[in-house]
């Protein structure tokens, strides 16, 4: 019997998840990411509020571009443009973002209210 060798794929995985950050302001973290191995090919970090019954976006940092944007919010007019905050990898980037909500949230969300 001849036995054949078949290359092993990496399958891509995505997930993702959500993280309560602070109860008391309502304030939550969405991660959303794609990988093939161990490189992350796209990812999204959602920094998000309550008011009034209603979730409002006050940070996005993505991957969507092959780069690691950052698109700031205000209650006036939404959606800013696209900044580039780091040089590194996707998944550098992803981990720097994850970092710096989790580190910053409260200052990004007075700056948002403001705006």
């Amino acid at each position: 019997m001849t036995s054949v060798s078949v290359p092993y794929e990496h399958p891509s995985v995505s997930a993702d998840y959500s993280r309560l950050l602070d109860r008391a302001l309502r304030v939550f973290m969405h991660v959303d990411f794609k990988t093939h191995e161990r490189d992350v090919l796209d990812y999204s970090v959602v920094l998000l509020v309550e008011t009034d019954a209603k979730m409002e976006t006050v940070r996005l940092h993505d991957g969507s571009h092959g780069q690691n944007e950052l698109h700031r919010y205000t209650r006036s007019t939404g959606k800013q443009a696209a900044e580039i905050v780091h040089d590194g990898t996707l998944g550098e980037g992803m981990r720097a973002a994850i970092e710096e909500i989790e580190h910053g949230y409260q200052a990004m969300i007075e700056s948002w209210r403001k705006l």
